[in-house]
């Protein structure tokens, strides 16, 4: 993990998730881990704002896909949806993204964010293509 964690710190986690408050807590193509304050991603009735679930969503399907593919390979998210189950008014919200399918072109991630109390807020579903390497 500390191998994927250092590729993760030299990469940057992107200005998105940088502004957002996202810190990644544990990293591998298989698995990754990250916490993001509710502070700072509300919508205007307090609660965080579904969007924000998705970015979180999004970055870390889209990193775990970046560690399997390798630093040289261009990642692009084709697909998201997300299902909001509960609202966060306050703290931090965890997410787990689970690698559903990791192949040649397309990697898939299931990714559960859950309040600090442990209820699933939001599940969502993240598709990631695989392109050629960088030049």
């Amino acid at each position: 993990m500390d191998d994927f964690l250092e590729i993760l710190n030299k990469r940057g986690s992107g200005a998105l998730g940088e502004k957002m408050g996202i810190e990644i807590l544990e990293a591998s193509p298989e698995r990754l881990v990250a916490k993001m304050p509710v502070a700072g991603n509300t919508q205007p009735m307090g609660l965080l704002h579904g969007g924000a679930s998705v970015v979180l969503a999004e970055s870390l399907g889209s990193i775990g896909t970046q560690l399997y593919a390798g630093i040289h390979r261009k990642i692009v998210g084709v697909d998201i949806n997300a299902t909001h189950h509960k609202s966060a008014t306050t703290g931090f919200v965890t997410a787990v993204a689970t690698a559903i399918s990791l192949g040649k072109t397309i990697c898939c991630y299931e990714v559960i964010i859950s309040n600090e109390a442990g209820e699933r807020t939001c599940t969502s579903r993240i598709t990631c293509l695989i392109l050629e390497e960088r030049k």
